[in-house]
């Protein structure tokens, strides 16, 4: 066993796809490396310990809300072969957690990478994400391994019927992602879907195909640098989840602003209810125009991504 192990994972922006994912749709996600999170791994004397913003203790003493983390540390020391005992773990991460952003796939992530490297193992990609669904099972109940491909990828993301693929593309435009300050409440999202499909089957298969339709659309986008199109379908894809019950007055609220602020589309992302969202620029000073807007209507912070190939960001 090496004396220090490290990883690193960040968070991720679903860009089509959210709800519909779950029902057999595609989806387009988006890793922001602007937000990373890293996990250090060290062999010392004494128990298995853990420090992070929420906790500083022994492993088996975490709160309720760690059970996940919890869960991907004791799963991976498993798999790797390494004793529950003589670790200590240290998690530093800029992902507001409850935020639609991927927080808990990347924490995840970034444990499962440390732990690994501690062990001096390389796993496979296969590895990497049974893990990684050890915390997210915990976490969300059933989840479709979006999250997990997302926050562990340096490109964006085409997933269908679990399977992750990256997309090439030479889009130009900058993503502006802000946070409502209000957590998201996935569980109820997937609820309310869950008894509008139930009440409407067949408006309701009708938006999960419209959803499909519009990742398929905007993936054709994203590699064909179309950002007026894509702007176009994000916005057709709010007005579809907003129907579906999964938005909230504050996300509406800077959606709208960030329209009225000249974005080519803007969407919540994420499970909704709460969270955050994100917004299509042309360019820097659209950006700018579109970050001011969204905090003078109530964003807590935002963020900026460069929608395109690692070199040119």
């Amino acid at each position: 066993m090496l004396r220090t192990g490290r990883g690193k994972a960040h968070a991720k922006v679903i860009l089509f796809g959210e709800h519909a994912v779950v029902h057999g749709e595609p989806a387009v996600a988006l890793p922001l490396a602007e937000l990373p999170v890293r996990v250090t791994a060290e062999a010392v004397p004494g128990p298995l310990t853990i420090a992070s913003t929420p906790y500083t203790g022994v492993l088996h003493e975490v709160p309720e809300l760690l059970d996940a983390p919890r869960a991907v540390v004791l799963a991976t020391l498993d798999h790797v072969g390494l004793p529950h005992e003589g670790i200590r773990i240290m998690v530093e991460g800029d992902v507001p957690p409850a935020r639609g952003l991927g927080s808990s796939a990347a924490v995840a992530g970034a444990l499962v990478r440390a732990l690994a490297d501690l062990a001096g193992r390389d796993l496979t990609e296969a590895e990497y994400l049974d893990l990684v669904a050890v915390g997210e099972r915990v976490a969300h109940g059933s989840p479709s391994g979006l999250d997990a491909a997302a926050t562990a990828a340096a490109e964006p993301v085409w997933f269908e019927a679990g399977v992750a693929r990256r997309l090439a593309t030479r889009m130009s435009g900058v993503l502006v992602v802000a946070d409502s300050g209000v957590k998201g409440r996935t569980r109820h999202a997937v609820a309310s879907v869950r008894t509008f499909l139930e009440r409407r089957p067949m408006r309701g298969a009708a938006l999960m195909t419209g959803l499909g339709a519009l990742a398929q659309g905007g993936a054709l986008d994203l590699t064909g640098d179309r950002p007026e199109a894509l702007g176009e379908k994000m916005t057709q894809a709010q007005g579809m989840l907003r129907e579906l019950g999964v938005s909230s007055p504050e996300l509406d609220r800077l959606v709208d602003a960030a329209l009225a602020a000249g974005a080519l589309g803007a969407k919540l992302t994420g499970g909704g209810q709460g969270g955050c969202i994100i917004a299509l620029a042309a360019d820097d000073a659209a950006a700018d125009r579109i970050d001011l807007a969204l905090r003078e209507a109530g964003a807590i912070g935002t963020w900026r991504h460069r929608i395109g190939p690692e070199e040119d960001r």
